[in-house]
């Protein structure tokens, strides 16, 4: 069984496999991710510029993060078995969205961190998109703390459409104070209340300063 507080052995192999690359090459720095919790659950609200986005943020993360993928792709011979053993949650394409939020909100409840990207999808010119609904329901419907991440910089390295990382950028992640589910809901009555939550999470992702500014 997964643990969601200590990373298994088949991650921890990876990642200092991969540390050349995401440390030295793409030289990725994180600040603040004393902002995670310690134990129990949480949803990490991204932006989301690249499909590198998952793995650059587990180097400055403190725990395992959860992310979800097509399971058609845990078929796939090595890559399958990757996946299985470093958290990515599987969802059958016929499920849609509705079989990704209850993915996640089972990884949730076995007391994970969860990422979620509140735009939907990645950006083209790293400016933020408009937000969609999945991420406000997931983090109303299971009630957990979202912790805001802003990425900055993943796209020079491997933007939307790209298909070879770029070596020499900087990706630079920020991580901000945790926010009670509670401050994220716009009320029953409200005629968008998951989009609005979404909103809301995507404009503390925004409100995050550029992980080089000193003064945070």
């Amino acid at each position: 069984m997964l643990d969601p507080l200590r990373p298994n052995r088949v991650w921890r192999f990876f990642r200092v496999l991969a540390t050349p690359v995401f440390l030295w090459w793409i030289r990725v720095r994180g600040r603040n991710a004393h902002h995670l919790p310690t134990t129990g659950p949480a949803l990490l609200g991204c932006n989301h510029q690249s499909y590198l986005d998952p793995l650059a943020i587990a180097f400055p993360a403190t725990r395992p993060v959860s992310y979800v993928a097509r399971s058609n792709l845990f078929s796939i011979p090595v890559l399958g078995w990757i996946l299985r053993h470093t958290y990515v949650i599987p969802i059958r394409r016929d499920g849609g969205a509705a079989g990704g939020i209850r993915a996640a909100a089972e990884r949730l409840g076995e007391g994970f961190l969860v990422g979620v990207f509140p735009e939907g999808t990645r950006s083209h010119d790293g400016r933020l998109l408009p937000a969609k609904a999945g991420a406000g329901l997931l983090a109303l419907r299971s009630g957990v703390p979202v912790v805001p991440v802003r990425i900055r910089g993943a796209r020079d390295v491997l933007p939307r459409g790209g298909g070879v990382p770029r070596g020499g950028a900087h990706i630079r992640i920020r991580f901000g104070p945790a926010i009670p589910a509670g401050l994220l809901d716009p009320g029953r009555e409200h005629p968008e209340r998951y989009l609005e939550a979404s909103r809301r999470i995507l404009a503390a992702i925004a409100a995050l300063p550029d992980s080089d500014d000193p003064g945070l």
